[in-house]
């Protein structure tokens, strides 16, 4: 299984992407990973959800194999699966820490960029490669962790930023050597675990409800063009490209 949920303490559920070789996920994937973040924020003893993986990364994003495969049934498919996984994120009942470590891309990013806190290993990366693989999306996720013009920079040149990039931010609440990132993410747990279950359920709603950009839409809004580029055959291009191991014709 992909996903894989477990009680990690009192109060604490843990959620794990576990899917080698690099946490791509394919559709069924993203959506059973949003099954898994609501049902532990349903949970009523739960206070916290912690969002990690194993493996080489953290998510390098969307099975780009299975989109070749199977195509617009595929393309359909992780659109909503995405959506929908990120959306989890943002809806869990109680707040979620995405505890990340080596690559965090395109899907990657949704992820961290909807998760309350976020720790990360001092050999994380982010970033959206979407142009480089004929999409686009999660620009609205990553506008939450570096400032404007740093977010175009990073979705037109598809370059990533380092954990401590985004802790000078303040988008990262720490970064911390590898071998300590479970700890840390469990340490920041358990502060909240300590509070009252409600007040933090009604906290993580009111903070929701505030939020300057509504995610879902804005997030729906950038998935049309993916599929207008996917459409004027322009991504199927990038993505055989990538599949490939290939340069990709970059005239159009």
């Amino acid at each position: 299984m992909p996903i894989v949920a477990h009680q990690k303490e009192p109060g604490i559920a843990e959620v794990v992407i576990d899917h080698p070789p690099v946490n791509a996920l394919d559709v069924d994937g993203w959506f059973a990973l949003a099954d898994a973040v609501l049902a532990a924020g349903r949970e009523p003893e739960n206070r916290v959800v912690i969002l990690r993986a194993e493996g080489r990364g953290f998510c390098a994003g969307v099975d780009i194999k299975e989109i070749q495969a199977k195509g617009d049934s595929a393309l359909i498919g992780v659109n909503r699966g995405c959506f929908a996984a990120f959306a989890a994120v943002y809806e869990c009942e109680v707040p979620v820490i995405a505890a990340v470590h080596g690559f965090c891309l395109g899907g990657g990013i949704g992820l961290a960029g909807n998760a309350d806190m976020i720790v990360a290993a001092d050999d994380a990366t982010f970033g959206l490669p979407e142009v480089d693989r004929g999409a686009l999306g999660a620009a609205t996720h990553l506008a939450r962790l570096v400032p404007q013009h740093r977010m175009r920079t990073m979705v037109y040149t598809a370059t990533p930023a380092t954990a401590a990039e985004l802790a000078s931010y303040g988008s990262v609440h720490a970064v911390v050597p590898r071998a300590e990132l479970s700890d840390a993410a469990l340490g920041l747990a358990r502060e909240i675990a300590a509070k009252s279950p409600t007040i933090i359920r009604r906290a993580k709603e009111s903070l929701n409800g505030i939020d300057p950009v509504d995610v879902r839409r804005s997030y729906r809004f950038e998935q049309g063009f993916t599929y207008e580029l996917h459409v004027a055959g322009v991504a199927d291009e990038q993505r055989a490209a990538f599949v490939e191991k290939r340069g990709a014709d970059t005239s159009r």
